[in-house]
């Protein structure tokens, strides 16, 4: 049997039983990138294999982007003196 979920706004249909975890291998993301907050709730890490998703429940998972340099690095030079 299949639920309906609210995933960042948008309704889903998951397989019914899915804990956060089963969710984040379902979507194919990466967990160590990721913040998830369940009902308004954030969620550790170390409990989205014990949090079981419910009906109606609305997910939020926020991906973490690591940044880049923008222009390339000058060396810095030292003044002889």
């Amino acid at each position: 049997m299949d639920i309906e979920i609210f995933l960042n706004g948008e309704k889903k249909t998951i397989p019914h039983g899915f804990t956060v975890a089963d969710l984040v291998n379902f979507l194919g993301l990466v967990p160590q990138r990721l913040a998830i907050e369940c009902n308004s709730q954030i969620l550790k890490r170390d409990n989205w294999n014990k949090k079981l998703i419910s009906a109606g429940d609305k997910i939020e998972i926020v991906h973490f982007v690591g940044g880049g340099v923008t222009a390339p690095l000058q060396p810095q030079t030292r003044n002889a003196g």
